[in-house]
């Protein structure tokens, strides 16, 4: 490793949160560039993804774990410039996309060798950066605990998020049917051209009467919470699986519980930020088996909303926050 770091630039460009606040907290700053770690590889970042996790760490309501960057940015994509002790798998000019617990907001970033991927085959350096958090949490939550069988389906909320445009894509490839909601008449039929058999938009009271009249969900994948959860388990079918993985209207929700008992719901919930490394390269490994293969052939696309230089953070940020985005928004480093 210490010829590889000689060889590299002892600073970098990144982006650090100034204080709690607005898009405005975001400044462009010269740091150093970080060293690998054992068992971390460090990518020349080329893109990184913007993430709603990121701006709640910019807002002061989502710390990074003890020990990770302080820097936002969960997702990159570039080439692996240096590796630290008992990498596996990986060695310098590898092209890879990966899931980090922060710190891609900037030039080079550190990632466990675990939770790296492939670029795949048919995707530019670029695309591959919109694919890590997504794909490992849909993936984690939906297929891995919720067990999404073919011919289930399976409702998202907030179809046109990046969170949503990826459910919605893997869902479909894997043989499932996807419902799922959205903001507005316009959003509901994007979410359709994105592939989705039914959309609802989510301020008409009656969505989940409509989804269980068009044949009910086996699995919600909810970012929403709050009053949403009790409306979630009412077009549950029975023995469906309810995850949480964000709570947009509360964290509180009122159900009743025999609601659960009588049709034998499951409800479970996961942050990626605290899984191991080593649950995420057991993840990492079955989606490269059982999803990259399906990307690589047209299978599942990348929805990419728009691109910002790493200068532009505070531009990205607010363009997420507007709600109008359509899939990834990602910040590019040249």
């Amino acid at each position: 490793m210490t010829n590889e770091m000689n060889s590299l630039p002892s600073m970098m460009n990144a982006v650090e949160i100034a204080e709690s606040g607005g898009p405005d907290v975001l400044r462009l700053v010269e740091r150093p560039a970080p060293q690998p770690g054992p068992g971390e590889v460090l990518i020349r970042v080329a893109a990184a993804g913007v993430n709603r996790p990121d701006v709640l760490q910019r807002r002061g309501l989502y710390p990074p774990p003890p020990g990770a960057s302080d820097l936002p940015g969960l997702e990159v994509a570039g080439e692996i410039v240096a590796a630290g002790a008992d990498v596996k798998a990986w060695k310098s000019g590898d092209a890879v996309c990966a899931l980090l617990t922060g710190g891609g907001y900037a030039q080079y970033a550190c990632a466990h060798w675990g939770s790296c991927l492939p670029v795949p085959k048919n995707l530019t350096i670029e695309e591959a950066a919109s694919l890590p958090e997504t794909f490992f949490t849909v993936w984690a939550n939906v297929f891995d605990d919720a067990a999404l069988e073919p011919g289930e389906t399976l409702l998202v909320h907030g179809g046109t998020s990046g969170i949503g445009v990826t459910a919605i894509a893997m869902g479909r490839a894997m043989g499932a049917k996807v419902v799922a909601t959205a903001g507005s008449i316009e959003k509901c039929a994007s979410v359709k051209a994105l592939g989705a058999d039914a959309a609802f938009h989510y301020e008409d009271d009656k969505w989940e009467d409509e989804i269980a009249a068009f044949g009910g969900a086996d699995v919600v994948l909810d970012m929403t919470g709050g009053d949403f959860v009790a409306r979630n388990l009412a077009c549950l079918n029975p023995g469906g699986r309810h995850v949480s993985i964000a709570f947009l209207r509360g964290a509180e929700a009122t159900i009743n519980i025999f609601t659960i008992m009588q049709k034998r719901l499951r409800l479970s919930g996961s942050t990626m930020k605290a899984r191991s490394f080593e649950e995420k390269a057991r993840l990492a490994e079955d989606m490269r088996d059982q999803i990259w293969p399906l990307i690589e052939n047209g299978a599942i696309k990348p929805v990419i909303d728009g691109v910002f230089p790493l200068s532009e953070a505070a531009a990205a940020h607010a363009h997420m926050e507007a709600g109008n985005h359509i899939g990834k928004i990602l910040l590019k480093t040249a």
